[in-house]
């Protein structure tokens, strides 16, 4: 692997660069070092795609070992990515040893520097935990981005393509589950269908459920986890106005949380933080769950597994059907929901106004699968 460095990150490596190094451009990177909230981090740019691999919180130890991160980092970017094993074999075996050499050229480093702005424009998606940072890597290599004749490119889309022309095979090959996601409203039908991949976590499972609802992120999620056995309601545990009561008699055996201060209120039923777990160390066993959002308003989607697919071409979630609207956030539950709508559908009412400019304000649309699918593809990761 070729890597590209500025004098910065030389100098931190204490290295001398390799003469000038002929290579296809896939197994190219330009490098940076740059220090983002008084760590230091070293940006990828890949020279044919410009797609983007980031590693954080690297210490002195680390850039004695960059060669061995740099693999890891690939490897597990790609592999999150959706990315057939063998492709990544395929690609790391053609090229691997990594050579250091300075920059190429003014425009490929200011390429790599563009991509550097939209990371440090992202820095609340840092993952303070790991040193390879797959979800940003995955967010900034999904901007749009200009390319050489004046046409727009998406480097994600671009290394998919290459690797498919590289490795002369289809580079996905995912397992999934489709799934149907209701929600929970008296007076209203509203639900959607998704195939998600398995290897996606619950933290995935959330932004997959907020663009699928259109809901805006707002608020606090958790997710519960039922057994497939149901017992008699009356010998629930629960209280009724539990959030995770389930009216079939299903008891919950895993609360899925968003954040670890969730742990100090930790009751009976067991806990673990939406992205230490994946969808596939829990629903081949489990086939109902729920997920709700916003405490507040209180809304909840139970979620049932419909089937699994084996073979899943994609990398991204796709919503087959559904119906309905979702309310508006901080719309007041679903009381507040029939006000709303009641509201909007008077032209004569002195709240007519005010409310439509409110909910426009909010997002409030109607359901276009379209829409959704798009955002499926390009922003959940």
């Amino acid at each position: 692997m070729h890597i590209q460095c500025t004098k910065k990150l030389l100098n931190e490596l204490k290295v001398k660069p390799e003469s000038s190094v002929k290579e296809d451009p896939l197994f190219c990177w330009h490098a940076n070092l740059l220090t983002i909230n008084r760590r230091k981090a070293v940006v990828l740019v890949n020279d044919k795609n410009r797609y983007v691999i980031m590693l954080y919180g690297l210490l002195a130890k680390d850039f004695k070992k960059l060669d061995e991160l740099i693999f890891k980092a690939i490897r597990t970017v790609f592999q999150e990515e959706g990315i057939k094993e063998e492709v990544i074999e395929q690609f790391i075996e053609h090229s691997p040893n990594v050579t250091y050499t300075t920059t190429k050229d003014r425009k490929s480093v200011a390429r790599m520097n563009a991509s550097i702005k939209f990371i440090h424009r992202m820095d609340e998606l840092l993952d303070y935990k790991n040193i390879v940072q797959t979800n940003l890597s995955h967010r900034t290599s999904r901007i749009i981005v200009d390319g050489t004749k004046g046409e727009y490119n998406q480097p994600s889309q671009d290394l998919f393509k290459n690797l498919e022309e590289f490795v002369g095979t289809p580079v996905f090959q995912t397992k999934a589950v489709q799934v149907k996601a209701t929600l929970k409203l008296e007076s209203f039908e509203v639900w959607r269908r998704i195939v998600i991949p398995l290897h996606y976590t619950f933290q995935q499972l959330h932004r997959t459920l907020q663009y699928a609802f259109s809901w805006k992120n707002y608020h606090l999620h958790e997710f519960f986890i039922y057994d497939n056995k149901a017992s008699d309601v009356k010998d629930n545990h629960l209280n009724i106005n539990h959030p995770a009561f389930n009216h079939k008699g299903k008891v919950p055996i895993l609360n899925i949380v968003a954040n670890e201060e969730s742990f100090d209120f930790e009751d009976d039923i067991p806990m673990k933080l939406d992205t230490e777990i994946r969808l596939s160390d829990l629903l081949p066993k489990y086939n109902s769950l729920r997920y709700n959002y916003d405490f507040g308003d209180g809304w909840q989607h139970d979620i049932v597994v419909e089937k699994f697919i084996d073979q899943y071409d994609k990398n991204y979630p796709v919503c087959l059907e559904g119906k309905g609207n979702t309310p508006p956030e901080d719309v007041g539950g679903e009381y507040g929901y029939k006000e709303y709508l009641k509201i909007i559908s008077d032209k004569d009412h002195p709240e007519y106004e005010e409310m439509t400019t409110w909910g426009r304000q909010q997002g409030y649309s109607e359901f276009d699968i379209r829409m959704v699918n798009i955002y499926l593809e390009d922003y959940v990761f």
